[in-house]
């Protein structure tokens, strides 16, 4: 296994790429670059943790009643050890594009003297901060499904104390940056701009906790508001997606609050909200503002908000040497995987076109942003939404059923397996599938 302490003392001549952060958009880029460039680089891996978290699936271990700690991490020193990739735990501390140099320290102890790296090629997957600490009365009123810890800490409250009161589900303002001004990833179409980070996992989470209190006897839809700082919840999915999910959400009881704003705080008694309503709830289940890492901010790479500019190759413009994938690019909106996935695949391209591994036709893909969401229901039901309506497309399918859970498990298991190599066909037949194509 490749493993440095400063890759700079290797007397390895191949250009050396070096790849910030770990998770779905770092380890996919990791490895589509090993995939389209072979042997011609060298590829080090940054992240302050030596484990993948599988995101997704935190809403349905905490529904199902179990510790999504237990289930849903990865281990990526192996995988990318098996494809002579280096690893390096460690906190990134900062990021000089003219030297073309990044500082880090290492973290597997406290105490450690940084280090200093120059490289040839740099991608920037770090994902995000998420802004609980900007949200008044979080810690002592508030829930989330962000992480384990967060996940767990609703689990316990959920099956252990919900004393069976009101509940309120949303989203903060999310701060967009100008990093994605004037791109056009269809004809006539932008990136355009989101007062919401992501809101799959707000409806989600609100269909799975309305299954829930039905299953456990203590009421259903009705008991639950959702709330969104956006004129429409979930505008990614589109108009006609989004009228259809509000339509069979009132149906089903559901509350309803659009034009917050923001939130203002969390209280004992319910939230506040930017725009003056309030709503009451026992349980607040919040999704916060991402922000990018404070080292990032004020970066001739960076935009007004820190987020990576690039092109739709996934190239930062003034720095040809930059690239970004996943939440921390500036283009990424909504921050949602699955657009993530197909940076990755750009990134690949790109460094490997570079290097002459690829030639000029495979190279000349760009990012044509999709939002795929598959969303747990409970018992057994998912909805699968597909749409790139919001960027300029004209696609927008909405799906509810057994099969779409179905392939929302069969895709972790897929993930897990070939250690987060997904094949597109796999994306490909999950489309269809969910579409009803074939059965």
């Amino acid at each position: 296994m490749a493993t440095y302490s400063s890759a700079a003392r290797s007397t390895d001549p191949r250009p050396h790429v070096l790849v910030l952060g770990g998770n779905f958009a770092g380890l996919g880029a990791a490895q589509k670059i090993r995939h389209y460039a072979g042997d011609a680089v060298r590829i080090t891996v940054i992240d302050r943790k030596s484990r993948l978290l599988y995101v997704p699936n935190i809403p349905l271990e905490v529904f199902e009643n179990r510790n999504p700690a237990e289930n849903l991490f990865m281990d990526i020193v192996g995988p990318l050890a098996a494809d002579d990739i280096g690893f390096i735990r460690a906190e990134v501390q900062a990021i000089d594009p003219i030297a073309q140099t990044v500082t880090w320290v290492p973290c597997e102890r406290p105490g450690s003297a940084s280090e200093t790296q120059d490289y040839d090629y740099l991608v920037i997957a770090l994902g995000n901060r998420l802004a609980f600490d900007r949200i008044e009365g979080f810690a002592e009123y508030g829930h989330s499904v962000t992480d384990t810890f967060q996940g767990e800490k609703l689990r316990r409250y959920l099956h252990e104390a919900y004393r069976g009161g009101p509940i309120a589900i949303g989203s903060a303002r999310f701060h967009q940056g100008d990093g994605a001004n004037g791109l056009q990833p269809y004809p006539g179409g932008s990136i355009p701009a989101a007062l919401a980070a992501c809101e799959g996992p707000p409806v989600e989470v609100m269909l799975s906790m309305a299954d829930w209190l039905q299953r456990h006897g203590k009421g259903g839809a009705d008991k639950v508001t959702v709330f969104t700082p956006a004129n429409l919840i979930a505008e990614d999915a589109g108009e006609k997606v989004v009228g259809e999910l509000l339509g069979i959400a009132g149906k089903m009881g559901f509350h309803y609050l659009n034009n917050t704003q923001d939130i203002k705080r969390i209280t004992r008694g319910g939230i506040e909200f930017a725009d003056g309503r309030t709503v009451e709830a026992e349980l607040k289940i919040v999704f916060p503002d991402w922000r990018a890492h404070d080292f990032l901010r004020g970066l001739p790479i960076a935009d007004s908000e820190g987020f990576i500019v690039t092109d739709l190759a996934m190239r930062n413009p003034k720095f040809p040497a930059v690239f970004a994938a996943g939440d921390a690019a500036a283009v990424t909106v909504p921050k949602l995987g699955a657009i993530g996935h197909q940076e990755c695949d750009l990134v690949g391209r790109q460094i490997a076109f570079d290097l002459g591994r690829i030639d000029e036709d495979m190279a000349a893909k760009r990012l044509e942003p999709e939002v795929l969401c598959i969303g747990d229901m409970g018992s057994g039901r998912a909805f699968y939404i597909r749409s790139n309506s919001w960027f300029g497309g004209n696609t927008q399918v909405l799906k509810m059923g057994r099969l779409p859970h179905f392939l929302k498990m069969r895709y972790m298991d897929l993930f897990y397996r070939n250690h987060g190599k997904v094949p597109d066909w796999g994306l490909d037949a999950a489309e269809l599938m969910a579409e009803g194509h074939f059965g």
